[in-house]
C-alpha cells in the first residue's frame, strides 16, 4: 500500500462550512488560551487598545467584513448542496448582534466588556461558553459537513 493509495483513502473532502466551523473554533480557543495566560494584560490590552474610549476604525471595517462573511455564508448555503449547512449560517447570523452592539451601542458595550473582564466569575463563564462552542463547531466540521 502507497503512501498515497492511503492519502485517497482517508481523505476528508472540505468545502467551505468546515473551514467555516475550523476557523470559528481556532479563534475561539486562541483567544481564551491567550485571555487566560496574559491575565490582566488581556484585560489592559481589550480596554486600553482594542476597545479604546473613542470607537477605534477598526470596529468599522470588521463590522463591514463581519456582515459580508454572514451574505456570503448564506448565499453558500444555497449555491452547495452541502446538508445542515442552515445551522452554521444561524450560528454566524448571530454575530450581527454583536456588530449592531459595537456599531450602535459602543459605550454600552465596552461597558459590558469592561465589566465581563474585571469579575472574575464572568470572565470564567465567557471562557468556558466560548471554548464549550469552540469544540461543538469543531464537532460540527467533522460531523455534520
Amino acid at each position: 500500500m502507497t503512501d498515497s493509495h492511503i492519502r485517497r483513502n482517508i481523505k476528508m473532502n472540505f468545502n467551505y462550512f468546515n473551514y467555516l466551523c475550523f476557523g470559528w473554533a481556532f479563534v475561539g480557543i486562541v483567544t481564551r488560551i491567550l485571555m487566560v495566560g496574559l491575565g490582566d494584560r488581556w484585560n489592559k490590552w481589550e480596554m486600553k487598545s482594542a476597545y479604546k474610549e473613542k470607537k477605534p476604525l477598526w470596529i468599522y471595517i470588521i463590522s463591514a467584513l463581519g456582515l459580508a462573511l454572514v451574505i456570503f455564508t448564506w448565499y453558500q448555503v444555497f449555491k452547495l448542496d452541502v446538508r445542515y449547512s442552515w445551522i452554521i449560517a444561524l450560528l454566524i447570523s448571530l454575530t450581527l448582534v454583536k456588530i449592531s452592539a459595537l456599531l450602535f451601542k459602543y459605550n454600552e458595550f465596552r461597558k459590558f466588556a469592561s465589566e465581563t473582564l474585571n469579575n472574575p466569575k464572568k470572565k470564567m463563564k465567557l471562557t468556558i461558553s466560548v471554548f464549550i462552542m469552540s469544540i461543538i463547531l469543531i464537532v460540527m466540521g467533522i460531523v455534520l459537513y
